[in-house]
């Protein structure tokens, strides 16, 4: 399966890129799916639904469906949490998988980058970056795109898979 990542430190644009990463692309006729990576506690469930209750009465997995989507919750109860590998190897099929987060993980990565967020560029010392996309010009050895040039990015992301 083909991933490519967004990395970058908090409020640096990732979210938003991947956003508009996942409309250019899949405009472009492929299928994208997304990985994020969060550090803080999740929860996609709201007290008092059934499958909520479902999950505090003990359930391991519950998968929830509907005529829209589904959504499978998992949980780890103690256990590790997965891999990203084995994350990866849940999700079905498709043309890219875009990853938000797992900056310490072996894929290439596009780094996102605002002056004001006040952090330091990731790329110099992080060899999986293979671009930045800033709000200001950058003296960096990989490309440097506008952070809102989409259409650039989604190029370059779409170049280096092989799409």
């Amino acid at each position: 399966m083909r991933v490519y990542g967004v990395t970058g430190w908090k409020n640096a644009g990732k979210t938003g890129l991947m956003e508009r990463l996942v409309a250019e692309i899949t405009g472009r006729g492929f299928s994208v799916s997304t990985l994020k990576h969060a550090h803080h506690s999740v929860d996609v469930d709201q007290p008092g639904t059934d499958s909520y209750r479902h999950r505090t009465a003990g359930a391991s997995e519950v998968l929830l469906a509907s005529g829209q989507r589904i959504a499978i919750m998992q949980e780890l109860r103690g256990a590790s949490e997965p891999s990203m590998d084995e994350l990866l190897a849940r999700l079905a099929p498709v043309d890219l998988v875009l990853i938000e987060g797992f900056k310490r993980a072996g894929h290439p990565k596009v780094e996102a980058f605002r002056a004001e967020a006040g952090n330091a560029l990731m790329a110099p010392e992080n060899p999986t970056i293979r671009a930045v996309a800033s709000d200001m010009p950058l003296e960096v050895d990989q490309p440097v795109f506008d952070l809102n040039d989409t259409a650039a990015i989604a190029n370059f992301i779409l170049n280096e898979v092989g799409l």
